[in-house]
């Protein structure tokens, strides 16, 4: 069946995916993630991984490039690929928020929030029957507030040290984060026992 390739984000998700799969005794420590390669394969694993940034893992798993993938709750929610979620590695938590200015009211509304994840932030919106203009963002996501461009903004916090340092609160929160099992769904039929093994051995360590 060859190996079972697994697409892994970069970022801060790749660290504490290396300390899991160091629990189960597979040594990965040569990969570098400011490596120019882009996989890495053990044969005495079984196994190939993958390097990703984590917007493509959950694209990678798609379309069979990847058999597996280990993705952010917060990429999968905004992309909703067709893939199978497996289970909650539980590592990499963080929050999904809506935060304000430091000096926003209760009374004060919401027309505008600045995001990179701009479904997320439609479909909670909507489903509290408040629509508003949702402002797709790529880079530093709490200047939309402080310069005017949003009321509010939707992003993920894990600490809430940046928030805080640029005079934002978090005003609600959506829902909490953390990185997923996730698994193509042809892969899943084929490589079931190699995989269903792998997810008995992480069970064990999570």
């Amino acid at each position: 069946m060859g190996l079972l390739s697994i697409a892994l984000s970069k970022g801060r998700i790749l660290k504490d995916t290396l300390e899991i799969f160091n629990r189960l005794n597979m040594d990965f420590s040569d990969i570098d993630k400011d490596s120019r390669k882009l996989f890495f394969d053990y044969e005495d694993y079984g196994m190939r991984l993958i390097l990703s940034k984590p917007s493509d893992v959950p694209t990678y798993v798609e379309h069979g490039v990847a058999d597996l993938g280990i993705a952010g709750k917060d990429v999968l929610l905004e992309d909703k690929k067709d893939v199978f979620e497996l289970m909650d590695l539980k590592i990499s938590k963080c929050r999904m928020i809506v935060a304000v200015k430091e000096s926003h009211c209760e009374s004060d509304p919401i027309y505008k929030v600045a995001t990179k994840y701009p479904n997320v932030a439609e479909t909670f919106f909507l489903k509290k029957a408040h629509p508003v203009e949702i402002i797709k963002l790529n880079g530093s996501i709490e200047l939309g507030p402080l310069l005017g461009l949003s009321d509010a903004i939707v992003d993920i916090v894990a600490t809430g040290k940046t928030l805080k340092e640029n005079k934002l609160k978090i005003y609600e929160e959506i829902c909490p984060i953390s990185a997923r099992l996730i698994a193509n769904q042809v892969s899943f039929r084929l490589k079931s026992e190699e995989i269903h093994k792998l997810m008995e051995k992480l069970n064990k360590v999570i």
